[in-house]
């Protein structure tokens, strides 16, 4: 979340619109997805792949923070995207690498060529051909079309969330309704995923790369995972990560080294260069979009903080910060001007909920701020959608909004979870935002004498450091090191 966000238009229309366009959504993500090519083939964009791309990349920019401003890696990142794509069917069509300011462990590829990397990501990789067998894999998702094939799906949802964003008037509802089915609309199939892994490591093989990484980066990704139900006690919700968009399983791991065993052997592992792009690179969130530190955000730069509950995993975007909760709740965080009104309840009635059918409006304190909650419910045929509503007003005239959605007559079930979440916005003091500061991958030459236990001191912000300095090294336990190796620690925070 930036400082600064504007919001969008008032409600235009009643709730009821809101929840017939919520549940059309819930049915297109239920619906079973075709498994085959041909979905584009005289459908919603005409084959248009490249405009289809373009027009989603906005919004993938959005709700993952934005490009990096890191200039030297995102021209890594570039060069060696366009290496790689130079040597498919595919050579002379635009590309377009993108770096995502996220820390969300993530990659994946829309129509037309475009290919996402996220910041989270790339502090896993051991060297450059692993990076290089995540990108090839992207680029073989792009070159059998199955980015094609998924996005349309994601786009028809998506452009029923659009409209559930005109009638709430904000972009953060619309991000709300396409939670609970994130996985089902955004996976790829299993058949997809082998096709686009035996095209990756083709790729890999002929740009003279290891074809061997691929397998090797999966492993890491399994580890990171694991470390992640870690450092989550296995009881948060699923969340936004890598294999939510691509299914995981060991015997992925074993098919990749399968194909690469079928390939001549040999290819680079080249490190120096990776280790030079990322040396410095913000690990976690950066200053610019506040930080999520377990179930908490931050922005020290705008003084404020809340706390979701147990269960909820939270995904700060550009725009605004989503939380997904259990069995289909959801949560928004937005900020912006107040359009003149210093009254929350009357800037919840009359500007952000106008001709909506709110109950249950009253003024409330929360961090000693002036605030307003109220409740609605949209219905249609039958069926409905629970909403909480809650403004407050901070001194400087910025109003922050959070938006809560429970599933049909389900609000009573998670309200005090959702009440809880908004009482615990508070402003930060100064003493609370110095202690978040952005932590930053350091490359450190192994010494005679270091050891791993010296390495994990440096890190002592964070959980299970060990595991972690061992999977960001591809350091499996009982492995020395060796003086002269470069290796990555996290620093700062």
């Amino acid at each position: 979340m930036p400082t600064h966000t504007p919001f969008r238009k008032p409600f235009r229309r009643t709730l009821s619109a809101l929840t017939a366009l919520w549940l059309a959504v819930a049915s297109i993500m239920m619906a079973p997805a075709p498994a085959r090519a041909g979905l584009l083939d005289g459908s919603l964009f005409g084959g248009d792949e490249a405009a289809l791309g373009a027009q989603e990349h906005p919004k993938i920019l959005a709700q993952f923070g934005g490009a990096v401003k890191d200039p030297r890696l995102q021209g890594y990142i570039d060069q060696l995207g366009r290496k790689l794509a130079s040597t498919t069917d595919l050579a002379r069509e635009p590309w377009t690498f993108t770096v995502l300011d996220s820390d969300v462990v993530n990659a994946f590829a829309l129509p037309g060529g475009y290919v996402y990397v996220t910041r989270g990501l790339l502090a896993l990789a051991e060297d450059e051909a692993e990076v290089a067998g995540v990108l090839a894999h992207e680029i073989g998702h792009v070159t059998a079309h199955h980015s094609a094939q998924r996005q349309t799906r994601q786009t028809i949802a998506g452009l029923v969330a659009a409209g559930v964003g005109m009638v709430f008037g904000s972009d953060a509802l619309a991000q709300l309704a396409g939670l609970g089915g994130t996985a089902m609309v955004a996976s790829y199939s299993r058949e997809q995923e082998l096709e686009a892994d035996r095209l990756g490591v083709g790729t890999l093989q002929r740009a003279g790369y290891d074809p061997f990484a691929m397998a090797t980066f999966l492993e890491t990704l399994r580890r990171d995972s694991q470390y992640e139900g870690l450092r989550a006690d296995k009881k948060a919700t699923d969340g936004f990560d890598f294999f939510a968009s691509h299914p995981q399983t060991e015997a992925r791991v074993r098919e990749a080294a399968d194909l690469a065993r079928a390939l001549p052997r040999g290819g680079a592992r080249p490190q120096d260069p990776y280790l030079a792009a990322v040396d410095g690179m913000i690990y976690g969130d950066s200053p610019e979009n506040g930080y999520v530190r377990g179930r908490t955000f931050a922005h020290p730069q705008l003084g404020i903080a809340f706390t979701v509950p147990p269960g909820y995993a939270l995904l700060n975007g550009s725009d605004q910060v989503i939380a997904k909760g259990p069995n289909g709740t959801a949560m928004a965080f937005d900020g912006g001007s107040s359009a003149g009104v210093s009254d929350p309840a009357a800037f919840l009635a009359n500007v952000w909920g106008k001709g909506a059918s709110l109950q249950n409006l009253e003024r409330v304190t929360i961090g000693g701020q002036p605030a307003a909650t109220a409740t609605t419910r949209g219905e249609t045929d039958g069926e409905s959608a629970d909403i909480r509503l809650v403004a407050v007003r901070m001194p400087d005239g910025r109003m922050y909004r959070f938006t809560f959605l429970a599933p049909a007559g389900a609000l009573a079930r998670y309200d005090g979870d959702f009440q809880a979440a908004a009482n615990s916005f508070h402003r930060l003091t100064a003493q609370e935002a110095a202690r978040y500061q952005p932590r930053r991958v350091q490359v450190v030459t192994v010494r005679p004498g270091d050891s791993v236990d010296g390495f994990i001191r440096r890190m002592p912000q964070e959980p299970y450091a060990e595991e972690l300095f061992r999977i960001i090294n591809d350091l499996p336990p009982g492995t020395p090191l060796e003086p002269g190796r470069r290796v990555k620690v996290i620093v700062g925070g």
